[in-house]
């Protein structure tokens, strides 16, 4: 029996294990997963340490938005320890001030009392319209906003804030490397993952056709199709 591939998952901004539930289901029979928790770090370099001390000696990675982030930081502490990456609906830049200063509104909101996780009025930013009718799928994600909570949000957020940016790193990948982004992702839009797939030598890029932000949950059986293929060649 072939031996399963070590595959560390990284969730995005008020995400938690729930993000990649179709993907470890899914790939239970090639990929030993293990879902990092990225709520305890007011830093990507942190939470990047953080993922390190706990992951194996040798792991394929993958990060979606915030994850993805995180997954860069990794890339940035220690390649040699990453056997393929997949990036996912995310980033290499560095937040603009239009970005950093809604951050810092979100922010204050919390702190004042008023964090509301992802409200309905936020749900279009995180999924296609047309899901906005999937009861079950609109509330998964609220919840997982309201499990992640007002503090680690914070934390959360100053750490995407601060973020360096990544552009630089990525002619140095040299794992395998998987781009994916819905095509209709709004909060990290296709052109994003077509920069990112453009610096990485290499990269294959796959955009996934009526999807948002959060591909994962929308179009599961479609990532995980990619993830298989990625873990696979």
């Amino acid at each position: 029996m072939a031996r399963k591939t070590p595959l560390v998952l990284l969730p995005g901004l008020l995400c938690d294990a729930t993000l990649w539930r179709g993907q470890v289901d899914g790939l239970r029979d090639v990929a030993d997963s293990w879902v990092a928790d990225l709520t305890q770090d007011g830093s990507l370099a942190a939470m990047a340490r953080r993922v390190l001390a706990a992951a194996p000696p040798k792991f394929a990675l993958a990060g979606l938005s915030m994850g993805g982030y995180c997954a860069l930081e990794v890339m940035r502490q220690a390649p040699e320890r990453v056997t393929r990456l997949a990036l996912l609906d995310t980033s290499a830049r560095a937040d603009t001030p239009e970005q950093m200063s809604r951050r810092r509104g979100l922010i204050e909101l919390a702190e004042k009392g008023e964090f509301k996780g992802v409200t309905p009025r936020l749900l279009p930013l995180f999924v296609h319209p047309d899901r906005l009718k999937e009861k079950e799928l609109v509330d998964e994600v609220m919840a997982m906003a309201e499990r992640i909570g007002k503090d680690a949000f914070i934390r959360q957020q100053k750490a995407i804030m601060s973020r360096a940016d990544s552009r630089s790193l990525l002619p140095h990948i040299t794992c395998p490397t998987l781009v994916l982004c819905g095509r209709q992702d709004v909060l990290t839009p296709p052109a994003m993952a077509e920069e990112i797939a453009a610096g990485v030598p290499g990269a294959r890029l796959d955009l996934i056709d009526h999807c948002g932000h959060l591909t994962t949950m929308e179009r599961p059986e479609a990532v995980t199709a990619e993830l298989r293929q990625w873990l696979t060649d």
